[in-house]
C-alpha cells in the first residue's frame, strides 16, 4: 500500500511538472506590452530592458553617494538603498531569471500627491501558479498578506506591519504589477484592454525615435506636467499650465552617466502640430548661434535662449500661425495697425529689420535688489548702428505723436529709457514675454536689453563694466562646450543663482526641505537642455552636471569677493571718516519706477532710510536720510539729479546740525 501511494504521488508530481512545462513552453499568444498597464496620466516613465546592470551602475555612482546623504531625497534613498539590498541578496536569483523589462511611473492622483506605479514583465514565469501563490511565505513574518478580487482580477495586500503601509500587486498575463498606491493598480486594470499612453500615436512615434543604449530612457508627458509642479508650489500660472500642456506633448530622453559625475540624456521631444504656439514657429525656423552669455552676468540663474536662421525666418513662421486662427490673427493685426497709426511708422522697419538669430530670457540674482525677482529680455541685432538709429527714430516719433512719456536717464555712459506703450513684445513673439508690458531699456554692446526694472539694466550694466559675465565663467564655457554652438532653444540653470527663486515659489512644506538641504542641491550645480529643430521634432539634449558641495561652496565664495569688487566699484561713498566732504557723499538710489514722483527706502525694521522727490527717473527736490532711531541725518535739495542750495547733517541723539555745505 505504501509503495503504491509513493508510485502514485511520483505519477501525479509527473503529471504536474509535464503541465508546467507545457505551460511554460508554449507559445507567447497572450502576452501584452508592459506600456499597455501604465495608468493614462502618468507624467514620468522609467522604462529599462536591463535593470541589474542599470542600478549597478547606478549604486556605484557618486552622485548616488550624494544622494544617499541628502535628507531632501531621504525616502527615495531608503527605497533605492532596500532595492539595492534586494538585488545584492538576491542577485544569482535575478541573474537566473533574466534581465527583463522594468518600467516604473509616476503619478499625481490626488492634489499634491504622488505615487509610483511598476510592472515587471516576468515573461513565462507568470504561468507557474506556484510563483504567485508564494507571495504570501515570501513575505515574512513582519507582513500581513491578504487577496481581493477587482473586475475579476486578483489583486494581493501585503500589508507592512512596521511602516504601516501596504504593497498591492497583481498578475496580469505576463506582467506583474505593483503600487502602494492601489488607485494605480485598480486604474492598470481598468485600461489595460483598451490601453491609452501605449497606443498613442504621438507616444510611439517619440519611443522609436529615442536611442536606448543608455542606463534607462525616460518619458515625459506634458498634459500632466503642471499637476506634478502644483505639488510643490502654489504659484504655479493655469494660462501657462494651458499653453504647455495643448502644445507640448512627450519628451524621451536616453539617460547616461559620464564619469559617475554627469548626467547626459539625448531624445527627442515632439508637440501639437495644430497648435498656434511660439513652439511651432520656432522649430520651422532653423537654428542660431547663441551669443547672449557675453553680457549675461555670472549671476544669471536662468538663461533661456531662442535662436533661429533669421528672425525675418521667424516671424513669417509666426505669423503664418496667427492666420491659422482667425481671431487670433484679428486681433494681432489690428495691435499692428494701431501702434503703427499712432507713432506713423513701420513696425517691420523700425523694429523686425534689426533684429539677429537670438533673443534670450534672463533671471539674475542681483545685488541691487536682492528681494526682487530680476528678468530682462535681450535681443540680439544684425547692425547695433541700425538699431541705435531705429530706436531713437522710434522715440521721436513717440514724442511727437503722442502723450506718452518717454523717461530717459544716463547710468554710467549707458541710456536707460522707459517706454510707457503696452503691447510692444506681443509684435514680436505674442505671449512669449507676456509680462514684459512697460519695458525700460539700454544698449550693451551688441545688444538691446529690456526688463521691467532699471535695477536689472544696472546690475548687466555693472556686470559687463567689470567683465563679471557668463562668458568670462570657466565653468560655464567648459558646461557650454556639451553643447552644439547653435540651437532652436537652450536653457542653462545656475543652481546656486536659482535656488532662491525656487524657493520663493515653493509651498511651505517644500521650503522647509529646500531650506535644510540647500547645500546638497547646489552641488547640481549646472543644469543645460538644449533643443534642435529636426524635421517634425525637436532634438533633445540634457546635461546635469554634480560638483561637491564643498566646491560649489568655495565658488560661492569666490563669487562674492567677485561681487565685493562690483560693489566697491559702483560705491560713490567710500571713504570711512566723516568730514564736512565725506558727509555729504550720498549713496546710491535705485528707483523700481522711473516715472515715480518719489521714492523711499526703509530699514530693516521698518522705519524710513531715506525719502526723496523724482521726476522723470532723476533726484529733483527735497532729500532727507534718517538715522534707525527715526532722527534726522541729512537734508537738502536735489534739482535734475544735481545737489543745490545748503545741506545740513544732524548728530544722531541731539539732533544738533554738525555739518551744513553750500552747493
Amino acid at each position: 500500500m505504501k509503495k503504491k501511494f509513493i508510485i502514485s504521488c511520483f505519477i501525479l508530481f509527473g503529471i504536474f511538472i509535464t503541465y508546467q512545462t507545457y505551460i511554460f513552453v508554449s507559445p507567447n499568444e497572450d502576452n501584452i506590452n508592459p506600456i499597455y498597464l501604465i495608468p493614462d496620466d502618468a507624467v514620468f516613465i522609467i522604462d529599462t530592458e536591463r535593470p541589474i546592470d542599470t542600478w549597478d551602475e547606478i549604486s556605484n555612482s557618486v552622485i548616488w553617494e550624494h544622494l544617499q546623504k541628502n535628507d531632501y531625497f531621504n525616502n527615495i534613498a531608503k527605497s533605492l538603498s532596500t532595492i539595492d539590498k534586494s538585488f545584492k541578496e538576491q542577485k544569482h536569483l535575478i541573474e537566473f531569471l533574466g534581465e527583463r523589462d522594468f518600467l516604473i511611473s509616476l503619478h499625481v492622483y490626488k492634489p499634491k500627491s504622488i505615487g509610483l506605479f511598476y510592472t515587471v514583465d516576468i515573461e513565462k514565469l507568470s504561468k507557474l501558479e506556484f510563483l504567485k501563490n508564494s507571495i504570501a511565505k515570501l513575505a515574512g513574518n513582519n507582513f500581513e498578506v491578504t487577496k481581493r478580487i477587482y473586475k475579476n482580477q486578483e489583486i494581493t495586500e501585503i500589508f507592512d506591519k512596521k511602516e504601516r503601509e501596504t504593497l498591492y500587486v497583481s498578475f496580469l498575463k505576463n506582467q506583474f504589477i505593483a503600487s502602494y498606491t492601489h488607485l494605480l493598480v485598480e486604474k492598470s486594470i481598468d485600461q489595460y484592454q483598451i490601453p491609452v499612453i501605449g497606443r498613442d500615436v504621438n507616444y510611439i512615434e517619440i519611443n522609436k525615435e529615442t536611442p536606448d543604449d543608455g542606463l534607462f530612457k525616460l518619458f515625459i508627458q506634458y498634459k500632466y506636467f503642471n499637476n506634478y509642479l502644483a505639488c510643490f508650489s502654489n504659484k504655479i500660472g493655469a494660462k501657462n499650465q494651458n499653453a504647455k500642456e495643448k502644445s507640448w506633448l512627450y519628451s524621451g530622453f536616453n539617460i547616461g552617466l559620464k564619469e559617475g559625475t554627469t548626467i547626459q540624456a539625448d531624445g527627442f521631444t515632439n508637440f501639437d502640430l495644430t497648435s498656434q504656439s511660439y513652439l511651432k514657429a520656432l522649430q520651422k525656423s532653423g537654428k542660431g548661434k547663441r551669443t547672449i552669455a557675453k553680457i549675461a552676468p555670472k549671476n544669471t540663474a536662468l538663461y533661456v535662449s531662442f535662436a533661429f536662421d533669421s528672425f525675418n525666418v521667424f516671424y513669417e513662421n509666426f505669423e503664418a500661425l496667427k492666420e491659422e486662427n482667425q481671431t487670433l490673427f484679428d486681433n494681432y493685426n489690428k495691435q499692428l495697425s494701431d501702434v503703427e497709426s499712432m507713432l506713423d511708422i513701420d513696425v517691420k522697419d523700425a523694429i523686425f529689420s534689426w533684429i539677429g538669430n537670438e533673443i534670450a530670457l534672463l533671471h539674475i540674482n542681483d545685488e541691487i535688489s536682492k528681494k526682487k525677482q530680476n528678468i530682462a529680455v535681450v535681443l540680439a541685432t544684425k547692425d547695433i548702428e541700425q538699431a541705435r538709429e531705429k530706436l531713437e527714430f522710434i522715440l521721436s516719433r513717440i514724442k511727437e505723436k503722442t502723450p506718452l512719456k518717454f523717461k530717459h536717464i544716463n547710468y554710467k555712459g549707458y541710456d536707460i529709457n522707459f517706454l510707457d506703450l503696452k503691447g510692444f513684445f506681443k509684435m514680436l513673439a505674442g505671449n512669449l514675454f507676456s509680462k514684459m508690458e512697460k519695458p525700460y531699456f539700454t544698449i550693451i554692446d551688441n545688444y538691446i536689453v529690456f526688463s521691467n526694472s532699471p535695477n536689472t539694466l544696472k546690475e548687466i550694466i555693472n556686470t559687463q563694466l567689470i567683465g563679471y559675465t557668463l562668458a568670462s565663467n570657466q565653468n560655464y564655457l567648459d558646461f557650454n562646450d556639451q553643447f552644439d554652438e547653435k540651437s532652436s532653444v537652450f536653457a542653462y540653470v545656475n543652481t546656486p543663482y536659482i535656488y532662491d527663486e525656487l524657493y520663493s515659489l515653493a509651498d511651505s512644506k517644500t521650503k522647509n526641505s529646500i531650506r535644510k538641504n540647500k547645500e546638497y542641491i547646489i552641488s547640481f550645480s549646472q543644469i543645460g537642455l538644449q533643443l534642435i529643430s529636426e524635421g517634425d521634432f525637436f532634438e533633445n539634449y540634457l546635461v546635469i552636471g554634480y560638483e561637491n558641495p564643498q566646491t560649489v561652496l568655495q565658488h560661492q565664495k569666490e563669487d562674492q569677493k567677485l561681487r565685493d569688487i562690483l560693489v566697491q566699484k559702483i560705491s560713490k561713498n567710500l571713504d570711512t571718516i566723516i568730514t564736512q566732504e565725506t558727509i555729504f557723499k550720498l549713496p546710491e538710489i535705485y528707483p523700481n519706477d522711473l516715472s515715480a514722483s518719489e521714492y523711499i527706502k526703509k530699514y530693516e525694521n521698518g522705519k524710513i532710510h531715506i525719502e526723496v522727490e523724482l521726476k522723470n527717473g532723476l533726484k529733483h527736490g527735497y532729500y532727507k536720510e534718517y538715522y534707525r532711531n527715526g532722527n534726522i541725518k541729512i537734508s537738502g535739495k536735489f534739482k535734475k539729479g544735481v545737489q543745490v542750495g545748503t545741506w545740513k547733517s544732524y548728530d544722531k541723539k541731539n539732533k544738533d546740525i554738525l555739518f551744513k555745505k553750500r552747493f
